[in-house]
């Protein structure tokens, strides 16, 4: 095999890890905004983790952030403002990526 070669392979390994990490923290992300929403809305224990699912699956509905924006925003309806919503969802997104990232350390 050339260096060429090598770099690319190393090029699409890297970037198919970049990609899983992504997905990974995303869904990470969705959970915990999910697990707040939940605690907004006076669930817990099961039924909070039921709904963090149901937040995880809503993102599935199209490309990008606003299909869980949606889902988030129509459930906690005058219990979070917008600004509210878009700031936590950037917090979690945040915190998620560092959890993934001490727990492959």
């Amino acid at each position: 095999m050339s260096t060429f070669d090598d770099r690319e392979n190393a090029f699409e390994s890297k970037f198919a890890h970049d990609a899983e990490l992504q997905f990974k923290a995303e869904a990470r992300r969705n959970k915990l905004l999910g697990l707040w929403a939940a605690e907004l809305l006076g669930k817990s224990g099961d039924d909070a983790a039921a709904y963090a699912k149901e937040v995880i699956a809503s993102d599935f509905e199209e490309a990008g952030d606003e299909d869980v924006y949606r889902k988030v925003s129509g459930d906690l309806g005058d219990k979070a403002s917008e600004s509210t919503i878009r700031t936590k969802m950037l917090e979690l997104m945040a915190e998620a990526k560092r959890q993934l990232m001490t727990e492959t350390s």
